[in-house]
């Protein structure tokens, strides 16, 4: 059994987190820029990964990522919360639109 090189999981960890970052900064509503945040967690989840494949030994990084997927999982319960929220009380989830009703 051959095993995958440590720098093919940086890479594709590192594309999915650029892909990430532009989504979350290019969507103009929040559950685009949630749906960014999320791909940036899981590159990190598999850079922790990763690199806890390479020492058995240790479950750190495995441990790591499950804490992660916790706590990704409460940020998106209460993002979505937040998101049903704003969209009853302003009728959009548009950042723009929402910042400018404020005014």
């Amino acid at each position: 059994m051959t095993s995958i090189p440590l720098q093919y999981f940086l890479l594709v960890a590192a594309a999915l987190f650029s892909t990430g970052l532009a989504i979350a900064i290019t969507k103009r509503h929040f559950i685009g820029i949630l749906l960014g945040i999320e791909l940036m967690l899981n590159a990190v989840n598999l850079n922790l990964v990763a690199f806890s494949r390479h020492d058995p030994e240790r479950l750190s990084g495995q441990l790591f990522a499950i804490f992660i997927i916790v706590v990704a999982a409460a940020e998106v319960t209460v993002a979505l919360a937040i998101i049903l929220r704003v969209y009853g009380h302003f009728g959009s989830v548009d950042p723009d639109d929402i910042s400018e009703m404020n005014k």
